[in-house]
């Protein structure tokens, strides 16, 4: 085993822990960290040191950054909704990253896989590719963070001295889900006949394992201040991706979601704003993605990590095949039948 220490935030989120698996079975000395100490589930057999730290939280960072060598950046708020996502989404993405750099600097690190997302890609100009630039609408500040945050980290780099790649995945699903993130609860809700309708927004599906195996290669080989797409070339409709549950389980009796004009959508999707106000409860539908992703095509032209990270996932459409049976058969038995 190699004695230096690689360090992954965020441990216990989708990506992390698979990544800290993948480090492991490579043979590296691993800590992880999370905010609750409390939290050791998702490290269950795994022979890694876990500790507490909070991105917010300097003293913790740099308690966790001692004798670490490669830093994998893997936490980060992931929500698509907040009462006050400036502040809450935002501003804790940028201050984040922010914290991991300076005190990455101060306690010596060499080396730094940065999790961007391609929701930082511009996307007017399809398939979408990291030298078109970056995303131009300011409407979501989910996107804006990953987009602002992007920039901060290769800054950050650059100033520091820092070896900093940057991956940005797509839409990743699949085993060792220990909470749902945002995509592994859409093919779960396609399991629970949960989408009523077609929204004409795709979806790029990616295996997590695969990103986790890209984020290892990108430490390996990923060149000083680039960024790598990490998804399929091609997207995936809604109603694609609800008949290949419905071919794979007919027992399930799923419905092809219908198309419905996007004024209605726009209609409900407002509604369920409101209500959201309510409950505090994250919209299904809001209006302004409506906005950004009614029509596109979320097709990424990922040639420079197939050439330089020896990318190689598997097809979207056997990421959600295994997806679907990995939530219907392994995560939580029971919740498809209640």
């Amino acid at each position: 085993m190699s004695e230096e220490i690689s360090l992954v935030t965020g441990g216990n989120g989708h990506l992390g822990n698979n990544l800290v698996r993948t480090l492991l079975s490579k043979n590296h000395k691993v800590r992880t960290t999370v905010r609750n100490i409390n939290n050791q589930g998702p490290f269950k057999g795994l022979n890694c040191e876990v500790v507490q730290a909070d991105l917010t939280d300097k003293k913790s960072l740099k308690k966790a950054f001692q004798g670490v060598k490669n830093l994998y950046a893997v936490a980060a708020n992931f929500s698509m909704w907040a009462k006050n996502p400036k502040t809450e989404i935002y501003d804790n993405n940028m201050q984040g990253t922010q914290n991991v750099f300076d005190i990455a600097k101060e306690c010596g690190i060499k080396n730094i896989v940065y999790v961007s997302s391609v929701a930082s890609l511009n996307f007017t100009k399809l398939p979408a590719n990291v030298d078109n630039g970056y995303n131009k609408d300011r409407r979501n500040w989910y996107y804006n963070s990953k987009n602002d945050s992007d920039k901060l980290a290769l800054e950050l780099g650059k100033k520091y001295g820092i070896r900093t790649v940057l991956i940005l995945p797509s839409a990743m699903i699949g085993a060792m889900a220990h909470n749902l993130s945002y995509s592994n609860n859409l093919v779960l809700q396609v399991l629970k006949g949960e989408i009523p309708v077609d929204t004409n927004v795709t979806l790029n599906w990616v295996d997590v394992k695969d990103v986790a195996l890209g984020a290892y290669n990108a430490m390996k080989k990923g060149r000083d201040g680039a960024r790598y797409i990490l998804s399929n070339k091609s997207h995936t409709t809604l109603q694609e991706s609800v008949r290949i549950a419905v071919n794979l389980y007919p027992e399930l009796k799923l419905k092809i979601p219908k198309k419905v004009p996007k004024c209605l959508l726009y209609t409900v999707a407002g509604l369920m704003e409101f209500s959201s106000k309510l409950t505090g409860k994250e919209p299904q539908l809001q209006r302004h993605y409506l906005d950004m992703f009614y029509g596109l095509k979320q097709d990424y032209n990922i040639s420079k990590s197939i050439e330089e990270l020896d990318f190689k996932p598997k097809s979207s459409i056997k990421a959600l095949e295994e997806a679907l049976e990995y939530l219907k058969n392994d995560w939580d038995k029971g919740k498809l039948s209640e």
